[in-house]
C-alpha cells in the first residue's frame, strides 16, 4: 500500500494565502515536507477554484512541481481547473476524480481520455448520495467502467475510491466495514485486477479527541492494508498514521522478516 499526501488543501489558510498573494513558498515548504516523509504522490487539493480557475490551478501545480517530480492527483471538480491542471503538468498525473453526477461524465471523465492519464472513480451515486451496502457498491462500480469504456478511458486507467465514510455517520462503522468488504472482493466480482484509494482522513472527519481520532486511523489504515487497498490517501505528517500503514505493509509482505523493515 502505498501513502499519498492529502497536505495540500485549499481550506488550510496559509495555501489560501499563498494563492491570494501568488507566494508559492509555503507550496514549495509544505510539498518538500511531505516528499520527505515518504509520500509517493501529493494531491493538489485546489477546491472548485470558481474566480480564476485557470490561473489559480496553473499556478499551483507549477509551485508543486517546481520542487518534486512525484505524480500529482489534481483534485478539483471543476473542469476548466482540471484541464488547465492537466495543461500545466510536466509531471505524471491521476485526475481526482469522476463519478457518476452527470456534470462529471460529460465533463470531466473525457478528460482522462484526451490527456491519457488515470483517473479516480468515486462510488457515489448520481445526486452524490454515499451507497449503504457493498451490492449498492459493487452496482456503481459496473456503471462506473460502463462509463469509462463509452468515454472511451480503458479501464486500466481507472482508480477505484469506495469513499471512506466518517465514523460518526449513523452507520459509519457499517459502512466502514463494508468498504474493507469491497476492496477485499473487487478483482472477483470484475475478473480483472483493479487499483483502490481510500480517503484514510475522512474517517473521523468533524469533531473528536485528537488521541482517539489518531487510534482509529491507525487501526483502519492497517485494516485497509491487510484488505488490499493500493493508495491510502492521508496527513503524511501524521507520524503514528504513518507507521501503522508502514506496519501493516510489512505484515502483508512474503519474504523473511527482520526487525530493521520496521518504521521507528
Amino acid at each position: 500500500m502505498k501513502l499519498i499526501a492529502d497536505n495540500l488543501r485549499i481550506t488550510k489558510t496559509d495555501m489560501q494565502g499563498a494563492l491570494k498573494n501568488r507566494d508559492s513558498k509555503p507550496i514549495k515548504e509544505l510539498v518538500k515536507l511531505c516528499v520527505a516523509k515518504g509520500s509517493c504522490a501529493i494531491d493538489v487539493n485546489t477546491g472548485p477554484l470558481g474566480k480564476s480557475p485557470e490561473e489559480d490551478m496553473a499556478f499551483f501545480i507549477e509551485s508543486v512541481e517546481s520542487v518534486t517530480d512525484l505524480p500529482l492527483l489534481i483534485d478539483t471538480s471543476n473542469p476548466v481547473a482540471m484541464k488547465a491542471g492537466l495543461k500545466a503538468a510536466n509531471n505524471q498525473v491521476i485526475i481526482n476524480g469522476f463519478s457518476l453526477e452527470p456534470r462529471k461524465l460529460e465533463k470531466i471523465l473525457p478528460l482522462a481520455k484526451e490527456y491519457d492519464v488515470d483517473i479516480i472513480g468515486f462510488l457515489l451515486y448520481p445526486d452524490s448520495r454515499v451507497p449503504k451496502d457493498e451490492v449498492q457498491r459493487f452496482e456503481i462500480v459496473l456503471e462506473l467502467f460502463e462509463q469509462a469504456q463509452a468515454a472511451g478511458v480503458s479501464k486500466e486507467r481507472i482508480i477505484i475510491d469506495p469513499i471512506v465514510p466518517p465514523l460518526a455517520w449513523e452507520d459509519g462503522i457499517v459502512q466502514a466495514r463494508s468498504v474493507l468488504n469491497v476492496i477485499r472482493t473487487l478483482p472477483d466480482l470484475l475478473g480483472f485486477e483493479v487499483r483502490t484509494i481510500g480517503g484514510v482522513s475522512n474517517l473521523t472527519t468533524g469533531a473528536g479527541d485528537k488521541e482517539k481520532k489518531n487510534l482509529m486511523e491507525q487501526s483502519y489504515v492497517a485494516m485497509l492494508a491487510a484488505a488490499g487497498l493500493d493508495y491510502a490517501l492521508l496527513d503524511i505528517l501524521n507520524g503514528e498514521v504513518v507507521a501503522a500503514a508502514g506496519a501493516a505493509g510489512i505484515l502483508a509482505k512474503e519474504e523473511l522478516f527482520s526487525w530493521g523493515m520496521v518504521p521507528g
